[in-house]
């Protein structure tokens, strides 16, 4: 039984699948793409492998895909492309459609590279090829040095942009930014807003100064945005108002990005960003608070809802253009706060409860985890339950000759805490009409083979599976090991139990000995 057998246990089939094979003519949407040449920057991400997934599997018709991959630790993009598609998230395309792989073609290049690091052979293939781009690659790290993320996110789009502008055949071109983009405004509304320094600047001085010398004045060119991703997505979105005028262009701003709801499997993710991280570290022990105030909107979208509003959008756009040339650029705030919203203590609370009865083998101590909004409860609590613990165990780990690696754990765990609180902490209000408007001019096939509406989506189904594939996919902990894991678990429980009452013992007989020697 493979482990997407394991997610599927207890699942009915998916509405998509049944539709397809009942389908004897195309959709609109899928009309849109037959015969296309696409090409995708970020196939190798998280995002990108599911669009890559749902093209070859929903768009049998689609031409060829081209993919922009770099060499990686010695690995040529031919041996990258099949590892990608090696991967478990193709089982059921492999099931479904098994001979696609014709349809995958590499394409050398890299986003931190000038003119994204294409060969001319391999520019002037894209020029005379490609009908439709989705530009999805962008280096997700909050922390990233301003260099590398006016590189990846600013001058990678501008370059991409400009090739569009080549390209013969070009029929839509999707930019994905995030809803995070205008963070500091009142209202993100689906508009294009002033940006805090024009991107020609940006690029400028990145590409000018020593990197050295721009860490050092990173805070002030930041200004009011909490991090270097959400600053160059916002100077990207200038890059796109300047560049794509004249273009079929669109731009898709997903919100907080979690595992797939339904396709291609339940539950599917790789990665700990955001949500999935605070969960994972919670479920296995390591994490016991998150400063965030649980009753704000946590606004997050599964990924395959993200990939399926790509693929329509780009669809959305092709055909407006085609009717009107000076139909402008759309956005689309992709969000759930205002169709479908859920708190952080409803995430915390619906992962615990599915997750208790599949508790991870790789566990190093009982759940005991909550939120906070107070920063003086945070840091109090920290230094108590993380820095203090971890010390203990690493002078421990170092006695018996082991290295030490709990102190760095939890700096890691605590950067990531503070990266986050800007968004975990308030609440960021929304205007999104635009892909409402755009599910009315959809069918009712492609309502359901590009399921997209937020206002369908159930959350209790998305939970029932989400902390299975949290300790599945990501933890690497197969269902095989749950008996295992649930005697641990027993076992880490009153361990728990026990060292909560010796504190409580002990914290009594101080404030006894206290009171003794003052009375």
């Amino acid at each position: 039984m493979t482990i997407s057998d394991t997610l599927h246990m207890d699942n009915s089939p998916l509405p998509e699948l049944n539709s397809e094979l009942d389908q004897k003519c195309l959709t609109p949407i899928q009309e849109f793409y037959k015969d296309a040449n696409i090409f995708i920057t970020g196939s190798t991400g998280f995002l990108g492998q599911i669009l890559v997934e749902k093209l070859l599997r929903s768009c049998k018709d689609v031409s060829t895909l081209y993919l922009l991959v770099r060499n990686k630790k010695g690995k040529n993009i031919h041996t990258r492309i099949e590892e990608i598609l090696d991967d478990t998230i193709f089982d059921r395309l492999r099931k479904e459609c098994p001979k696609f792989r014709h349809k995958v073609v590499g394409i050398a290049g890299d986003c931190n590279l000038p003119d994204l690091g294409l060969s001319i052979e391999d520019r002037k293939l894209l020029i005379d090829k490609v009908n439709v781009v989705f530009h999805v690659a962008a280096t997700v790290r909050f922390d990233e040095k301003l260099k590398t993320a006016v590189a990846i996110n600013v001058r990678a789009g501008r370059d991409l942009l400009q090739l569009a502008r080549e390209m013969k055949n070009l029929k839509s071109y999707i930019h994905v930014s995030t809803a995070f983009s205008n963070c500091t405004a009142d209202l993100t509304e689906e508009k294009f807003y002033e940006p805090v320094v024009d991107y020609k600047k940006v690029m400028m001085m990145a590409e000018a100064l020593p990197e050295r010398m721009l860490d050092k004045i990173t805070p002030v060119i930041l200004d009011k945005f909490p991090n270097t991703y959400a600053f160059t997505k916002n100077v990207a979105e200038d890059v796109v108002r300047e560049e794509g005028v004249g273009l079929p262009v669109g731009i898709l701003r997903p919100s907080v990005v979690v595992s797939t709801y339904k396709e291609p499997v339940h539950a599917w993710i790789n990665n700990m960003y955001g949500a999935t991280g605070v969960f994972a570290g919670a479920a296995v022990g390591l994490l016991k608070v998150l400063y965030c105030d649980k009753d704000c909107v946590a606004n997050l979208v599964p990924v395959d809802m993200v990939v399926n509003s790509i693929i329509a959008t780009a669809w959305e756009i092709g055909t407006e253009f085609q009717k009107d040339k000076n139909s402008g650029i759309k956005i689309y705030n992709y969000e759930s706060s205002n169709d479908n919203p859920i708190t952080w203590e409803h995430y915390m609370a619906k992962s615990y409860h599915y997750g208790i009865n599949t508790p991870s083998a790789k566990a190093i101590w009982y759940y005991s985890f909550f939120l906070t909004k107070s920063r003086l409860h945070y840091l109090f609590t920290i230094f108590f339950l993380h820095t203090v613990p971890a010390f203990l165990i690493d002078g421990v780990l170092m006695c018996i000759g082991k290295s030490p690696k709990m102190v760095k754990a939890y700096s890691k765990i605590h950067k990531f805490g503070d990266v986050i609180a800007y968004f975990s902490t308030r609440n960021f209000p929304f205007r999104s009409e635009n892909i409402r408007k755009m599910l009315t001019k959809m069918s009712p096939q492609d309502r359901s083979i590009f399921f997209c509406d937020l206002k369908e989506l159930d959350w209790e189904e998305f939970f029932k599976y989400y902390a299975r594939g949290v300790r599945i996919y990501l933890l690497q902990d197969p269902m095989d090991t749950v008996d295992e894991a649930r005697k641990r678990w027993n076992r880490l429980y009153w361990a728990h139990q026990t060292v909560k009452a010796v504190l409580v013992y002990l914290l009594l007989r101080t404030l006894w000995s206290i009171y003794l020697c003052i009375f």
